[in-house]
């Protein structure tokens, strides 16, 4: 039997009945997608019947899907807090609500309420910083990767920036301190070794076409064993006496100090200020707990350079952005630390994560062994720097279960060839999905 010949025609299918109001053109994408599919599974031999139920069960998903948005929900069971690929920090819904409210109408993004006149984006929450700060002024935009190139864009453009050759980074997405300099116009000027720099080796670099000291946090590394660096509150100092300026390219922040010792040689971020840099600047979406953004904070003369620059244009944010922001800077000015996801993530005690373990254990459908362990902050911040949790192992094939849960948005980890659910990152709003993931689980298997 030529079995090409029993295909049916894209117009039959389209008369099939529950068809009739689907949108045309992507219900025409689902079916020459499926025709394509059984065309290429009958070349091959991989089926010697055409059923027309398996067909349109193949329209219908591939429809179904056409329909779905790509960024999806996923319960993160890592443990990793601020773990970059599932979106880093994630957000209070209070806020989301909240913020919701203005984005989905007009607000007063540009505009003076009191004057009746245009008013200044930038101004939002960068009063709200200053508040909590007490800096003299601070700028917002997208990331922090626009933060640095901005800076030394607007402050180094044709001239030199001095760093440190232990602080050359790179992190995720490849992007790397020199090429962004490069890019920036900038003349990157290197000082010191890999694993030692003194003071002293800025100051002797110093020069007529100097025009910036940037110190650089190593993010996602940390260098170990025979080696120094110069602190910014010396480099700040250099820099006042030579009339150039300072910059600390912070990457990531925080407030409160750290529990578990994550806060030795990390130092928060009122302790950075009362060292009056010059300038600093830190993502939003990290150890700050909120939505993604580069936080500028400085002298107000130099902020309103960068206010000046006409590439800030590229870099601004938007309404949504903002008013995210704001609350979650409001949620410290209050400290309503608890309504900031990362922290209280963090600040979860271990006797609390074995609660939630023993909870969630006498849900599930499939045996698991509740057990210490250990797992990371992750998005760029405290390398090397483990925190306990605790874990549920679920029994079963480790690759099986975690591909199994994965199709279901349940993202967790395997440890020690057992499929793990870290408590560090999994709440008691993830305890329905869960389940439900694991009982679906447990009836594919029968």
């Amino acid at each position: 039997m030529n079995l090409y010949r029993t295909l049916p025609s894209v117009d039959t299918i389209l008369q099939w009945p529950g068809f009739e109001n689907h949108n045309r053109e992507l219900l025409l994408r689902a079916i020459r997608k499926s025709l394509d599919k059984l065309r290429c599974q009958i070349s091959q031999g991989c089926i010697d019947v055409i059923d027309p139920h398996r067909i349109r069960r193949e329209i219908d998903a591939f429809y179904q899907y056409l329909l779905t948005p790509s960024l999806q929900t996923v319960v993160n069971a890592t443990g990793v807090i601020l773990h970059t690929n599932l979106g880093r920090a994630p957000i209070d819904e209070s806020f989301f609500w909240e913020s919701g409210r203005i984005a989905a109408g007009y607000c007063n993004l540009e505009y003076d309420l009191a004057s009746g006149k245009r008013g200044d984006r930038h101004l939002h929450a960068a009063e709200s910083l200053q508040e909590l700060f007490g800096c003299e002024d601070a700028l917002i935009v997208n990331n922090n990767a626009a933060a640095v190139f901005l800076i030394l864009n607007t402050f180094a453009k044709g001239k030199e920036a001095i760093v440190s050759r232990g602080e050359l980074v790179e992190i995720g997405g490849s992007f790397r301190i020199p090429e962004v300099m490069a890019a920036s116009g900038a003349k990157l000027v290197e000082v010191g070794t890999t694993n030692k720099t003194r003071i002293g080796d800025y100051e002797a670099a110093i020069g007529e076409e100097t025009a910036l000291l940037m110190k650089v946090h190593k993010s996602n590394y940390t260098i170990e064993g025979f080696s120094a660096e110069a602190t910014m509150e010396e480099i700040s100092a250099l820099a006042r006496e030579r009339g150039v300026i300072d910059y600390y390219d912070l990457g990531s922040a925080y407030l409160p100090e750290l529990p578990w010792g994550l806060g030795q040689g990390e130092p928060s971020l009122p302790k950075i200020l009362v060292k009056a840099p010059s300038l600093l600047s830190f993502s939003g979406d990290k150890l700050f707990g909120g939505v993604q953004a580069g936080i500028i904070l400085g002298k107000k003369p130099l902020i309103d350079r960068l206010k000046k620059n006409q590439i800030l244009r590229m870099f601004r944010v938007d309404k949504v952005t903002l008013a995210l922001l704001e609350r979650t800077i409001l949620a410290y000015r209050k400290r309503e630390y608890e309504k900031i996801p990362v922290l209280r993530l963090l600040f979860a005690s271990v006797k609390q994560l074995e609660k939630r373990a023993a909870t969630l254990k006498e849900r599930l459908p499939i045996p698991a062994e509740i057990l210490p362990s250990e797992t990371y902050v992750g998005g760029g911040t405290l390398p090397n720097r483990k925190i306990p949790t605790v874990v549920l192992a679920l029994e079963g094939d480790p690759e099986k279960l975690e591909t199994a849960f994965r199709a279901q948005r349940i993202i967790g980890r395997i440890e020690k060839d057992r499929f793990v659910l870290d408590m560090r990152t999994v709440e008691e709003g993830d305890f329905g999905q869960i389940v439900e993931a694991a009982e679906n689980v447990v009836r594919s298997e029968e």
